[in-house]
């Protein structure tokens, strides 16, 4: 489904981008002209028809129609000197304002918008055009959804490059707007071929007149005199050589003919339904009446243009990354297969990687998409499935019709598979995907060729260490030397640097360095430093080095610094190099976003839980808590007096309720212990607060977690709750490292 979907919405968009380009420009153009005409008309507050008929009688002998313009803006139509003349009036004093001529300009690009200047063959296009804008909206919505996680995290803060996140960023806003419009376009369309009924309905028959006599003061036509001016549309005078004509009158509610002499309205009709309809949904589409929304239509439109470009560059960079491997030899002569589960394009590094050793071996080696997946391969003797996890669990961008080309397949594989899953342990469904496809081909009889393994943030290491499992398995040497593509970085400058724990034998110090500068243009191609918040990771690479080291941000965009806390471990390349700085050096780094360790928002209260270092991005969710939500804070370290890392900003967010409680663990003190202690010794509380919808957030060391964890399990147990049911709600989270 997903990549049915993404092949619908590429193509389409090819196919259509030059008249859907006209189309859109063209619209957002007119969506300017109801707001530029509602700004100079002159609305009273309440008036007659018959009043408003009467002023411009007076002051115009020859009128024959009066119109009021969706905007507001009265038009009396009469015989002047010249020939036939229109004047904007003032429906206050009758006076004219100004000549009233429909701008050619309007004209010329309202035929531009509605058939690009081909007649009825043009209409369809335009019509078409609609429809696939419609469905582009939509497809891009149910793909943003799947990219989120679900329709529930729809309204996320996106994650990729600087490209990828504009395209959806802008998509999400744009939506709905491109949704009303395409829609209502579709249904003016067809009407315009009468498909669907317009209304549109001429009254039975002419009136004849009912009286004889002459024609009553215009004012004074009774009427006239029950229509308030905001329903008018049209009023047609008689002609004076014609002793028999009526008024023609529309309004908002339908039309009918006046008797001059008498006063009484004949022939009345009222609009019908589907007349109301057409109206309404006019109105929708064009803003005439709704100028305000007209506005908003137009904005969404020019967002199309932004989209396609945004749209071009992110599929033209997945594309280059999904390269074709070399020396790949065709699926029905390969004896060994390597499919690949890709949404950025990472995986396929490895599997290139994987290719290249088994095919140094004397392998023949077959690599492929998992969607690609055959009935059957002749030769093959061994498969492996190299596969991320795209989202909250789903298959990724190469994979997702992989697991309905396996249901289809009635016989077992009769060679063995082996599943790689690539992931980040910091999201709560770590390689699921790669999970799904192991139970998967295990309900299909598939045998194992090594038990599922998991590669944590593109390691090299551990991808290394599963190739020497493989190794002993298929009783051959078999190196996975893999050399990830450099990231692109930027410099951090460091600015200010704090030191803590050197009396406990635990260096640490928090950095902070100055945001880079890039241009917008560099920005929008993802080149530029992308937003980030606290919780998000920082990616550091030590000189001469393409394996990054990740630490968990302190800081937001916001705050326009970045900040992190660093532990020195003994031999540690980063944590030394990082330790070493002082302000005014540099270090390259870049962002990756950690959407699944936030704060909930709204004012629930948040339980943090943190020790040493893992303080970082709980400070930074306590420093960008303004708007004061609960928030309480457990901190353990070794030493008050040496390793209380953020001790006067936590006295200065206590004062500012930024936090509302502390609760401190110091293990080397007297009557000290551990974080989880004071969990324990506060079960009364945290149950209150956890029955009321508390969030809790974990962020340290595993073996810290894993006490925390046991500590809150027990805290939990009298109310029949479990850490991991409140993981599965999304109230128990963690950073652990």
């Amino acid at each position: 489904m997903g990549v049915m979907l993404r092949l619908i919405h590429r193509g389409l968009a090819l196919a259509v981008v030059l008249p859907l380009m006209v189309l859109v420009l063209s619209g957002a153009v007119l969506s300017v002209i109801p707001a530029w005409e509602r700004a100079g008309a002159i609305s009273p507050d309440s008036m007659s028809v018959a009043d408003l008929a009467g002023r411009i009688a007076h002051r115009y002998p020859g009128v024959e129609q009066i119109k009021r313009l969706t905007s507001g803006k009265i038009i009396a139509f009469y015989s002047g000197t010249a020939g036939p003349a229109a004047s904007v009036v003032d429906p206050s004093s009758g006076k004219p304002v100004s000549d009233y001529v429909r701008s050619p300009f309007e004209r010329w690009m309202t035929n531009l918008h509605r058939s690009f200047f081909l007649s009825d063959g043009g209409r369809m296009a335009a019509g078409a055009s609609a429809f696939a804008m419609l469905v582009l909206a939509l497809s891009g919505l149910q793909m943003t959804a799947r990219r989120m996680g679900g329709w529930r995290h729809v309204l996320g803060r996106s994650r990729g490059g600087g490209m990828q996140r504009l395209h959806t960023d802008l998509g999400r806003l744009a939506a709905v707007g491109l949704v009303l419009s395409a829609m209502t376009a579709l249904y003016l369309s067809l009407t315009t071929f009468g498909l669907i009924p317009d209304g549109t309905a001429q009254l039975s028959a002419f009136p004849s007149v009912t009286s004889s006599g002459p024609a009553l003061p215009v004012e004074q036509i009774e009427a006239l005199r029950g229509i308030d001016l905001s329903q008018l549309r049209e009023l047609t005078f008689p002609n004076a050589a014609n002793p028999n004509d009526l008024f023609h009158l529309v309004t908002a509610a339908g039309e009918g003919y006046v008797d001059p002499a008498s006063g009484e309205m004949l022939g009345w009709q009222d609009n019908s339904v589907a007349r109301q309809i057409y109206e309404f949904i006019y109105m929708l589409h064009t803003g005439q009446g709704l100028w305000w929304l007209g506005l908003l239509l137009g904005v969404s439109a020019l967002g199309v243009p932004v989209l396609g470009l945004s749209g071009a560059v992110v599929w033209s960079s997945r594309k280059h990354a999904h390269a074709p491997i070399t020396d790949n030899v065709p699926a029905k002569e390969a004896d060994t297969v390597i499919l690949v589960g890709s949404e950025g394009g990472s995986t396929w590094g490895f599997a290139r990687t994987l290719h290249a050793a088994l095919t140094a071996n004397g392998h023949r080696v077959h690599a492929a998409p998992m969607d690609s997946l055959l009935r059957s391969y002749p030769s093959t003797q061994r498969m492996f499935v190299l596969t991320a996890t795209y989202g909250d669990g789903a298959a990724p961008a190469t994979a997702g019709a992989f697991l309905k080309r396996l249901d289809a397949i009635t016989t077992p594989p009769p060679f063995p598979v082996a599943v790689l899953g690539f992931g980040d342990r910091q999201f709560p469904q770590f390689c699921q995907f790669a999970r799904d496809v192991e139970a998967a081909l295990a309900r299909k009889g598939s045998r194992s060729l090594i038990p599922l393994d998991t590669i944590d943030r593109q390691s090299a290491q551990e991808f290394a260490r599963w190739g020497k499992a493989l190794s002993d398995v298929m009783g051959e040497d078999l190196v996975l030397i893999h050399v990830p593509e450099r990231p692109r970085t930027d410099m951090l400058t460091l600015i200010e640097r704090i030191d803590y724990g050197a009396e406990v034998q635990a260096p640490t110090c928090v950095l902070r360095f100055a945001l880079p500068g890039r241009g917008m243009f560099a920005r929008l191609m993802g080149h530029g430093w992308p937003r980030f918040a606290a919780g998000d990771l920082i990616a550091v690479l030590p000189p001469d080095c393409n394996l990054p080291r990740y630490y968990s941000l302190a800081s937001s965009t916001r705050d326009g610094f970045v900040e992190i806390c660093v532990r020195k471990h003994p031999g540690g390349l980063c944590s030394g190099l990082l330790h070493g700085l002082q302000p005014g050096d540099k270090i390259e780094a870049f962002v990756k976003a950690n959407p699944a360790f936030r704060p909930a928002h709204g004012r629930k209260p948040v339980i943090l839980i943190g020790a040493g270092t893992g303080i970082g991005p709980l400070a930074g969710f306590v420093r960008a808590n303004g708007g004061c939500q609960p928030m309480h804070l457990y901190f353990g370290g070794r030493d008050p007096a040496s390793d209380f890392l953020y001790e006067r900003e936590i006295d200065d967010w206590l004062g500012e309720k930024r936090l509302t409680s502390l609760t401190t663990a110091f293990s080397r003190v007297k009557g000290g212990g551990y974080v989880q202690d004071r969990l324990r010794g506060d079960a009364d509380r945290l149950r209150a607060l956890i029955t009321n919808g508390a969030q809790i957030m974990v962020c340290g060391g595993r073996d810290m977690a894993a006490d925390v964890m046991q500590a809150v399990a027990e805290v939990l147990a009298p109310l029949g709750l479990t850490p991991v049911a409140l993981k599965a709600q999304g109230r128990y989270v963690e950073d652990v490292y």
